[in-house]
């Protein structure tokens, strides 16, 4: 029983690290060709967005709405994917519900 208490310990360490790594890892989702680009943490936080010049002007709008949603949406993905993988290599594949 100690061993298994010991090594669900040494989980929950391991766990902590990883979803801290993740808070340190940037990856970029982008739209419209590059024109809207998001970079967003490992743990879905939007850190930084950068629109075209070009793209912002009042008869572009709701074309910049959407791109602006759609590389935000491409980064959360890309976010979301290199989390799964993360805890993939943490639990040796096991799918856990609840963690990620």
């Amino acid at each position: 029983m100690s061993d298994l208490m010991k090594q669900a310990q040494q989980f929950q360490e391991k766990l902590a690290t990883v979803q801290n790594d993740l808070g340190n890892i940037q990856v970029s989702g982008s739209a419209g060709a590059g024109m809207v680009t998001a970079t967003l943490n490992g743990k879905g936080e939007l850190l930084d967005l950068v629109i075209e010049k070009a793209l912002v002007q009042p008869e572009n709008t709701q074309m910049l709405q959407d791109l602006v949603v759609a590389a935000v949406n491409d980064g959360l993905s890309k976010a979301k994917e290199l989390g799964k993988s993360e805890m993939a290599r943490l639990t040796g594949g096991l799918n856990i519900p609840g963690l990620l």
